[in-house]
């Protein structure tokens, strides 16, 4: 009875020890850690065969230093010039307007490492409009089918090469490939609107602060 009694003690106590030492993994990884970071994104790429220059501001919460799940919104900046053959006023020299907004994602790799590397993914619709660029002041956006609106899906994965300046701060150049579908504007089909991206990106914010599990060191196992 006693020798059953010890042998059943110390089963006990080895599988005690073995749950404490072995750590749970999960899909985000272990422990508790959340953050959130907005990023200013400058891509230089190409529309309808004509340089862009594409502005982007996004944001979302950081989750165990591997994951941010957030929201962007980009816009082209610079005067990209429609063909005449495809203006809506060919009299005037008339602009495309380049916007998307949707779902962004990343995955980061080795987020405390100086250097390290972003998988980003981006879903969402974009859409493109026609204007008078240096006659802002009349342009009648009230009725924006007048600009020729046109409206499509925009699917953007990438890569970055990030760079930990301080604990608030990152700088991230990377490059990603926009790929659109079903565009219908006259000059502007989807082979027009999809093309590489070269990109500067600067993120601030809580880049993750980790709370580790405590242990009561009275039931721990020297």
């Amino acid at each position: 009875m006693k020798t059953r009694f010890v042998v059943v003690s110390l089963f006990s106590f080895l599988m005690s020890h073995s749950a404490l030492a072995q750590e749970v993994q999960t899909l985000f990884g272990s422990g508790k850690c959340t953050g959130g970071y907005g990023a200013l994104t400058n891509k230089f790429t190409t529309i309808g065969g004509e340089f862009a220059n594409i502005s982007e501001v996004y944001g979302g919460v950081f989750i165990n230093r591997r994951w941010m799940l957030g929201l962007a919104f980009a816009g082209s900046t610079n005067d990209i010039r429609v063909p005449v053959e495809y203006s809506i006023s060919p009299q005037q020299p008339m602009t495309y307007q380049y916007g998307q907004g949707g779902l962004k994602l990343e995955r980061v790799i080795g987020s405390n490492k100086p250097i390290h590397l972003v998988l980003d993914l981006f879903t969402g619709v974009g859409f493109t409009a026609q204007y008078d660029r240096y006659n802002w002041h009349a342009n009648d956006f009230n009725t924006f089918s007048d600009h020729d609106e046109n409206w499509f899906y925009v699917v953007e994965p990438g890569v970055q090469l990030e760079m930990n300046l301080f604990r608030w701060m990152r700088l991230s150049p990377g490059i990603s490939y926009r790929n659109t579908s079903h565009s219908s504007a006259p000059g502007l089909k989807d082979s027009d609107l999809s093309d590489w991206s070269y990109n500067v990106t600067l993120k601030f914010g809580g880049f993750g602060r980790r709370n580790r599990i405590k242990y009561n060191t009275e039931n721990s196992v020297n």
